[in-house]
């Protein structure tokens, strides 16, 4: 299967992946809001690394961390960062790039990235002209909609959809991917290991094995070679984030201390 295509059909995201923190349906947090890389790094600063969901929303709702100038404006954002993000330690793809935003700070915003991208089905679909342009082209904007409109076929007003794309795009300059404002020019971003592992986790959870995993959606979207991505998942190994056994072109990960007994249980029985 064609990397780029792994996580946009609904049907490539099995009961596991969901269980940990996937996400599909028919529309996206995108149809209103990017990333939005700068609340949720206000957020988190608020916030200690082991927070609830409901304490998570009382800092948003109560003591307005996001600096937000009404209640419905505070519950608004509420509700979309717990879309692209779930805000709750019990879903295992949060818990993990909670924790490794703490370590992290130069791969925060691939971190946010790779997260909202398993969450949002809308900004899966915008990845196709990102992932497909080489280093210094511009995008034009219609690439954009043609490929949000084959995923999506009829479901958008072209209103909505033109506001979709718009997200879209600023996420992805927010990630790094992009530069510029009306012309948006492809930009190669640099993953550091951590995020490196954390895509390599998603790939896993979405169940690739060995080699696979340097080749899944989640992968791509770090601008490297499968090479590079394995050199990473050494670096990450030594930093004690997954366990990597190499015998000569047969590649076996793991995650003992990013995923719990009943989440490693759970992908084990299921795939």
């Amino acid at each position: 299967m064609d990397p780029l295509l792994l996580m946009t059909p609904i049907e490539a995201l099995s009961p596991t992946a969901i269980a940990l923190g996937f996400r599909t349906g028919e529309i996206g947090t995108h149809t209103s809001r990017t990333i939005m890389l700068d609340e949720v790094t206000t957020l988190f600063s608020a916030s200690p690394r082991v927070t609830t969901r409901p304490e998570y929303r009382e800092a948003i709702m109560q003591h307005n961390c996001l600096s937000k100038r009404t209640l419905s404006t505070r519950r608004a954002s509420d509700q979309r960062l717990g879309e692209l993000y779930a805000l709750d330690p019990s879903v295992a793809l949060f818990r993990v790039m909670r924790n490794l935003w703490e370590s992290d700070t130069r791969g925060r915003p691939l971190l946010a990235l790779l997260l909202a991208s398993a969450r949002d089905p809308l900004l899966r679909y915008s990845a196709e002209p990102v992932l497909r342009a080489s280093a210094g082209e511009q995008i034009p904007r219609q690439r954009f909609t043609d490929a949000v409109a084959r995923a999506t076929g009829a479901r958008f007003k072209d209103n909505i959809l033109d506001k979709i794309v718009r997200n879209a795009a600023s996420s992805w300059t927010k990630s790094g991917h992009l530069q510029g404002r009306s012309h948006k020019l492809r930009r190669l971003v640099s993953p550091t290991a951590y995020v490196g592992a954390y895509a390599l986790l998603q790939g896993f959870i979405l169940g690739a094995r060995g080699q696979a995993l340097f080749e899944t959606f989640p992968a791509r979207l770090l601008d490297v070679s499968p090479s590079q991505l394995r050199d990473l998942a050494q670096d990450a190994k030594r930093l004690g984030l997954l366990d990597m056994k190499v015998s000569g072109d047969v590649v076996e990960i793991t995650f003992p201390t990013l995923l719990t007994a009943e989440e490693r249980r759970l992908i084990y029985g299921k795939n």
